[in-house]
């Protein structure tokens, strides 16, 4: 898996920001070479996470459409690794938790190979099946449609499987915060189960790393006000940490090593 450099990935912060720019003025802000950017430009389109066009470049997706699993999967891997280090060392032994649908969860479920006693409850086969290595776990796999592109368990089912429960802490992931502080995600039936997951739970954290904010989505999931926890790999940027306080959201900046 490549991990991207920290120029890399202040690029994509660029460009989320701007949605497009010429690579002069990418040169220019990142304090580098044409050929630096260049490379780094080909490398990210490669992946997918960027593209291309005459004398610069623009962020592929929409708010219609999320990125593919396998380039999530790829996008900030370090950040997800730090962030998923920080959430399981505040997860208790011995407790319920619900984990959905994310490259960032799945990270987290690695974390959490060494915890004793838990039950977890999610909608997320690649969860399932990282925390069956754990054998003093008990996972629980909700029932529905599999979408095929990340093993997600979506729709109605789903969602009825859900409200069965009542636990002590779900850890979510998101698609994009908008700068007015909602939780937005791409896939309506994806969200209808979010939203029971959070309405289950004592405690709401949310795994989010720094590309997630001010990112557009499609569709609203939920508001910073009914999320207690947030775990992320660097400082929120502006207008989010008043957002943050005014939600009193406790924010947790996984570090490096």
């Amino acid at each position: 898996m490549y991990t991207h450099n920290p120029r890399q990935l202040q690029l994509l912060q660029v460009l989320r920001q701007r949605h497009s720019a010429s690579v002069e003025a990418l040169a220019e802000q990142l304090g580098v070479t044409l050929q630096t950017v260049r490379r780094d430009v080909q490398r990210l389109a490669e992946e997918g996470l960027v593209t291309r066009f005459h004398g610069g470049v623009r962020m592929p997706g929409s708010t219609v459409e999320n990125l593919a699993h396998t380039q999530r999967e790829n996008l900030n891997a370090e950040g997800k690794a730090r962030i998923a280090r920080a959430v399981a060392a505040q997860v208790p032994q011995g407790c319920s938790l619900i984990l959905n649908i994310g490259t960032t969860t799945e990270a987290i479920a690695r974390a959490l190979l060494q915890h004793r006693g838990l039950r977890v409850i999610t909608n997320n086969l690649n969860v399932a099946a990282i925390l069956c290595a754990n054998p003093d776990c008990e996972v629980i796999v909700a029932g529905g449609v599999v979408r095929a592109r990340d093993r997600a368990i979506v729709g109605e089912a789903a969602v009825d499987f859900m409200r069965q429960f009542r636990v002590d802490i779900a850890v979510i992931g998101i698609s994009g915060i908008e700068s007015d502080g909602t939780l937005r995600d791409f896939d309506l039936r994806e969200v209808k189960v979010a939203q029971t997951i959070i309405a289950q739970a004592r405690e709401v954290w949310l795994a989010a790393d720094h590309s997630k904010f001010g990112r557009p989505a499609m569709v609203q999931l939920a508001t910073l006000a009914q999320i207690d926890r947030l775990f992320t790999d660097a400082p929120p940027p502006e207008p989010f940490p008043a957002l943050l306080h005014d939600a009193a959201v406790e924010c947790t900046v996984a570090q490096p090593h």
